[in-house]
C-alpha cells in the first residue's frame, strides 16, 4: 500500500510522541518501518493534524561557483520562500543551511527534494531536505 506524506509524517509523530523521551533518530526509523511495513495497517488522519508548511535545506560539498544560483533556481522555480540563509566555506568546503517555506508551492516536498536531487548531482554537492516538525519533535526538551 503507498502512503501519502502526510500519512507517514502522522506515523513518525506518532511514534516520537509514544517513545518520548526515548526516541533517537534510529528508534524512530525503527517503529515507523514496522509501522507501514504492517499489513494489517490502516491508514487514518485526524482532522485537527497540522504541520507547519517549513523545511529545512541542507547542503554541503567542495565550494565552486553556481551553488547557490542552482539551488535558488530550483527554489524559486518551485515557488519557495526562503525565510532564513546560513552560509559558510570552511577551507575548501562549502556548506549552507536554508529555513524554507513551501507552503504556496505548486510541489509537495518530495517533488521538491527529486528535484534538488537532480540539481545537486549537477553540482557535485549533497542537498537534504527535512520538514521541520521533525527537528521540532526529536530536539524538544
Amino acid at each position: 500500500m503507498a502512503l501519502s506524506e502526510e500519512e507517514i509524517r502522522r506515523i513518525t509523530l506518532q511514534a516520537i510522541s509514544d517513545l518520548g523521551d526515548k526516541a533517537t533518530p534510529d528508534l524512530v526509523k525503527e517503529v515507523v518501518s514496522k509501522a507501514v511495513n504492517k499489513a494489517d495497517f490502516i491508514p487514518s488522519v485526524k482532522s485537527d493534524d497540522k504541520s507547519s508548511g517549513k523545511v529545512i535545506l541542507t547542503s554541503f560539498g567542495m565550494n565552486h561557483p553556481g551553488i547557490v544560483s542552482g539551488v535558488t533556481q530550483v527554489l524559486s522555480e518551485a515557488s519557495c520562500d526562503i525565510e532564513d540563509i546560513s552560509q559558510k566555506l570552511m577551507g575548501g568546503f562549502y556548506t549552507m543551511i536554508m529555513m524554507l517555506d513551501i507552503t504556496n508551492s505548486s510541489k509537495d516536498l518530495t517533488e521538491l527534494q527529486n528535484d534538488l536531487t537532480n540539481m545537486a548531482e549537477k553540482l557535485k554537492v549533497k542537498i537534504y531536505l527535512q520538514h521541520e516538525d521533525l527537528f521540532r519533535f526529536m530536539h524538544r526538551v
